[in-house]
């Protein structure tokens, strides 16, 4: 078959950009062919994939999101396809990818009445309704039980186009045999001394992890133990803000801010801690690549996949709603008690071997390839 993926923007280091190109990849190695309509891509090509990048330019998301449609219709009247597979929402998918939570329900409960006047709302609005309508023919790959509801509160959506996906955790992320030899190497690399504690966070969109709770749970921690304590921050994101909030809080050295890079396993062997207090997280699955690289994980509760942390007994889920002084409580207690955090690795890596966390491409391709799908 010919298959055609499209999504806004493709970069190594996102979570939805990695899980399309581990399904494309997939669909590719049964033998179908690949094609990708997008605004940008960075990053290298995979043999056999035809990329186009559509010419449009508008001053505004909303209306360049548009524009691609329209671009993208115009090319497909006159080069059909077997499928059209969607990573954001749009009109005319056969499936859609759902790494975004209901617009509809964020627009009519976070934001002020006015906001639903405007163009950009009733684009999105609009894009989610051509997805999940009632009468809508799309068929829907969602990586979160929790959204599940909203969509079917808002659009009626018929339960038999949901089909959940398990998690899609790369093997890469396992802790290997020597992993003990790669945290030394990272560590003397980094120039981290035996006692001292390191922090991660990974994760693009700065804001919405919340970076800012991070900083402030740190620059609060008791002055011996902050003493040790260095935060890494890594992600495709502007971090000037964030720099500006470090300096505030009197952090200097403490925090390093890296783009996003793709050896995170070594940071993951290397570091102590991954902390992850996100404001909203459809998913999150940073979250499951550190479990299984045996690394503690302090996290948010309105992370998708923050269940997991709690089932696999990995590290500490906090209440919701979020407060600032728990997080503190927390981290200060998880820094503070070496047993515990080892605990947390050995249950992590014994769920890596049972859990089913890796085989979200190949049920994607299942459900793209099925014969009802059209």
């Amino acid at each position: 078959m010919q298959l055609a993926f499209v999504l806004y923007k493709y970069f190594p280091f996102g979570g939805l950009q990695r899980d399309f190109m581990r399904i494309a990849l997939e669909c590719q190695q049964r033998g179908h062919q690949i094609r990708v309509y997008t605004l940008i891509w960075e990053g290298d090509i995979p043999p056999g994939f035809e990329v186009l990048v559509a010419p449009v330019k508008a001053l505004f998301n909303h209306r360049r999101n548009e524009k691609l449609s329209e671009w993208m219709e115009a090319d497909l009247a006159k080069r059909p396809v077997d499928r059209l597979i969607g990573f954001n929402k749009m009109p005319g998918l056969d499936v859609y990818y759902a790494a975004d939570g209901c617009f509809e329900d964020k627009a009519q409960n976070l934001r002020n009445s006015l906001y639903r006047r405007w163009g950009r709302y009733r684009h999105f609005s609009e894009y989610e309704r051509a997805v999940f309508a009632k009468d809508a023919r799309t068929e829907v790959l969602m990586i979160s039980e929790v959204q599940q509801p909203l969509f079917i509160k808002h659009y009626g959506t018929p339960l038999q186009r949901f089909h959940l996906l398990p998690p899609g955790i790369s093997q890469d992320r396992r802790a290997p045999a020597n992993a003990a030899e790669i945290r030394a190497d990272f560590r003397r690399e980094f120039n981290l001394k035996d006692d001292e504690l390191l922090l991660v966070q990974i994760g693009s969109g700065f804001k919405t992890k919340g970076v800012d709770r991070s900083l402030k749970a740190l620059a609060a921690l008791p002055a011996n133990l902050k003493k040790r304590t260095r935060l890494f921050v890594i992600g495709q994101d502007d971090p000037k803000l964030f720099q500006m909030q470090s300096a505030a809080l009197g952090l200097g050295d403490n925090v390093t801010f890296l783009k996003g890079r793709s050896d995170i396993p070594r940071f993951l062997l290397g570091a102590d801690l991954l902390i992850h207090p996100a404001y909203n997280e459809n998913t999150g699955t940073v979250l499951l690549e550190a479990v299984v690289a045996g690394l503690p994980v302090l996290v948010s509760a309105v992370c998708g996949y923050a269940h997991y942390i709690a089932e696999a007994d990995a590290g500490l889920v906090l209440d919701e709603p979020f407060d600032q002084a728990q997080l503190t409580q927390y981290l200060t207690g998880m820094l503070n008690d070496d047993q515990a955090r080892a605990a947390w690795s050995r249950n992590g890596l014994a769920f890596a071997e049972t859990a089913d966390l890796y085989s979200m491409p190949q049920h994607a391709a299942d459900v793209i390839l099925a014969e009802h799908v059209q």
